[in-house]
């Protein structure tokens, strides 16, 4: 007779790859922008304007590093359905 178990152990993989950053970018958060207020940045130059107040000129790949807590936390706070009752 054939018997079927199930186990509790779990295939844990770490990622080990390294993202290339310059000088400085320890200290960088991608930030929550208007998107086109951020297509318009990126072509022309012009700063813009993130949900927590920094202004600055978009000029490198936003998934290199983490998300802004506090636009994470504003962007939150602004949808629909947040568990206050007014959906």
């Amino acid at each position: 007779m054939t018997s079927i178990g199930f186990s509790t152990e779990a295939d844990v993989r770490e990622d080990r790859r390294t993202v290339p950053t310059d000088e400085g970018d320890h200290e960088r958060f991608s930030h929550y922008v208007e998107k086109d207020k951020l297509t318009e940045a990126m072509v022309m130059g012009t700063p813009v304007v993130a949900l927590c107040g920094k202004v600055w000129v978009p000029s490198r790949a936003p998934e290199k590093f983490p998300v802004c807590p506090d636009c994470k936390d504003m962007w939150e706070s602004m949808q629909p359905g947040d568990g206050d009752g007014d959906a």
